[in-house]
């Protein structure tokens, strides 16, 4: 029986494939290190360290963070986050967010509003796009943080984080960055773009492994631990440590996948961040034409690369996106997404909340003959009209 060829287009979720050294990196770990950093001063345990540092200083060097100690590995940008807000806001503080937020950060603002925190979510325009000027207007004596994604994992809208990162400081508001969409394919700047707080995904703009990610914290800004244990320093004593990056990061580390990821980011720099954008940006355009013109698709979006990353949804009248995304994986082998997509905020903003919509997510790895098959593929389930 011959198999279908199969074309992955879920880069959002997690980019695949990966590089090859990344793979290379990972399996270089388990076989020839393996063992666990700071626990011991064996060579093994030392080289263990050593990956992490490396790791640390290449994060620090790419989003221009001076001190690489305020670079913490998390599992996922989703503990990131958590981390940060509930390690720094306190019953009465006001936080202002977007209405494209990703649940990752509506969930536990949601948790911590039952606890006293108050929350503005600032509606944006149904392309996804964000006015700063409405922010500006959200903001009180009280607000403690903005927090804003860089780019929408439903739309790709890229949000004016400049602005509204001048606006929070001018208004004496923290400002929190969560590049999940964007970390590997847009530049992020800590100082340029005055960014207190930075959440980021390893598995996928910056091609690391899953199970990998991060936080920065600015200097000088004090937020609690919610997890404590052993960080293989100052173990004699009880109580955490409160220097960085120890004082977040309790139990062993993702060692492995940590070094894919370094391996991930010196892959990027090499390659060059400018080039793995251009070449997403022809991969989005080139799609957003072919849905264009096909009768009955509904595109959702600001449909220009320009304004957005390498993410397109859309739905086709009179069809489920469930089915719809079904049928392009298992009779076209065109894998995507479809549903609520974890941003029921976002589909409210769109009008999509009841119905979700399919996401066809380009990645640096895929080809113009991918998206043209993609969109031959569109137009097929769009003209037959069939079900199930």
């Amino acid at each position: 029986m011959e198999m279908k060829e199969e074309i992955y287009l879920d880069n959002a979720a997690t980019s695949w494939p990966k590089p090859e050294c990344v793979y290379q990196a990972v399996d270089t770990f388990n076989r020839k290190i393996g063992a666990s950093p700071g626990r011991g001063s064996h060579s093994r345990t030392i080289t263990a360290g050593q990956v992490l540092l490396d790791a640390r200083e290449s994060l620090a060097q790419f989003f221009n963070i001076k001190d690489s100690s305020r670079v913490i590995f998390t599992a996922n940008v989703t503990a990131a986050i958590n981390i940060a807000l509930k390690g720094l806001l306190e019953p009465g503080d006001h936080v202002v967010i977007s209405s494209m937020e990703h649940n990752a950060v509506a969930r536990p603002l949601h948790s911590l509003k039952e606890k006293g925190v108050e929350l503005t979510v600032v509606q944006c325009a149904p392309d996804g796009s964000l006015d700063p000027l409405l922010v500006e207007q959200a903001i009180t004596g009280r607000t403690r943080l903005v927090c804003l994604l860089h780019a929408s994992n439903l739309t790709g809208t890229i949000m004016p984080i400049v602005e509204v990162g001048r606006i929070a400081h001018r208004k004496g508001a923290l400002f929190m960055v969560d590049a999940a969409q964007t970390a590997g394919v847009l530049p992020v700047d800590v100082e340029e773009h005055k960014i207190d707080i930075l959440a980021f995904t390893g598995h996928k703009g910056l091609l690391g492994p899953q199970g990998t990610g991060g936080l920065y914290i600015r200097p000088s800004l004090e937020i609690q631990t919610f997890i404590e244990g052993g960080t293989g320093s100052l173990s004699e004593q009880v109580y955490q440590p409160d220097f960085m990056p120890d004082k977040f990061e309790s139990g062993t580390p993702n060692t492995p996948g940590i070094a894919g990821l370094g391996a991930g980011v010196k892959f990027i720099q090499e390659t060059g961040i400018e080039t793995i954008r251009r070449h997403e940006q022809a991969l989005t355009d080139l799609l957003i034409r072919g849905l264009k013109e096909i009768p009955g698709v509904i595109l959702y979006g600001p449909g220009d690369s320009e304004r957005q990353v390498a993410v397109v949804s859309f739905n086709i009248e009179g069809r489920d996106c469930g089915e719809v995304s079904f049928l392009l994986d298992q009779r076209h082998g065109i894998q995507c997404r479809s549903g609520l997509h974890c941003a029921p905020l976002a589909h409210q903003t769109l009008g999509t909340v009841k119905s979700g919509a399919c996401r066809i997510s380009p990645g640096f790895f895929n080809t113009a003959d991918d998206i043209n098959k993609a969109i031959r593929a569109v137009c097929e389930i769009a003209k037959s009209g069939l079900g199930l």
